[in-house]
């Protein structure tokens, strides 16, 4: 299946090539973008809500820190080493492939972006699909990389958001309590 997406996208249009190469990393720009925005719709809200937000990139973090430790125990070679001619340079020999690092932080920053703001869902969850799927078209990933990775951050990043949300509301009811313009005789 791998040579087959590969195959398929060498004859693409180039346009499409700069796109999968470059919107990959741009989903992952749009994910912090919405992060932010979703940081401001809850920064008057529940503490709980303004605590998900926080705890989301952290989620995103943990799962992260798991498939590197996957990728150090699995070492599994890049399949754009196999002399296949590929839309984008191959990383190198010690950047293992499996899983994916890319999947992992764009399924995990959706998932936990929908557990703040679920409206999102719509959206979010097929762009983290799409950027996953164009880690496979640009070459650097087997199909199994990407769908293992995918389910890493799907699951491990709002667990752990769940996990700590308990903690941060705390603190944020504390922070506001200090940033409080009554508090500061304003």
């Amino acid at each position: 299946m791998y040579r087959d997406i590969v195959d398929f996208a060498m004859t693409t249009p180039g346009w499409l090539h700069t796109l999968a190469e470059v919107g990959t990393d741009a989903g992952l720009f749009l994910f912090v973008a919405l992060f932010a925005v979703a940081a401001f719709r809850a920064w008057r809200g529940p503490a709980r809500d303004l605590a998900l937000v926080i705890a989301g990139p952290a989620g995103v973090v943990f799962a992260y820190v798991v498939s590197e430790v996957l990728k150090t125990i699995v070492r599994e070679d890049r399949p754009c080493r196999g002399g296949i001619t590929t839309l984008v340079t191959c990383p190198p020999t010690d950047d293992w492939s499996f899983p994916s690092n890319h999947s992992v932080i764009a399924a995990g920053a959706a998932a936990t972006l929908v557990l703040a703001w679920r409206a999102l869902a719509w959206a979010v969850l097929p762009l983290a699909a799409v950027m996953a799927f164009s880690r496979v078209f640009v070459g650097v990933h087997y199909p199994h990389d990407v769908v293992a990775g995918f389910l890493i951050g799907l699951t491990l990043a709002p667990l752990f958001a769940l996990l700590v949300v308990g903690a941060v509301t705390p603190a944020v009811r504390l922070a506001r309590t200090r940033l409080s313009p009554r508090r500061a005789g304003l």
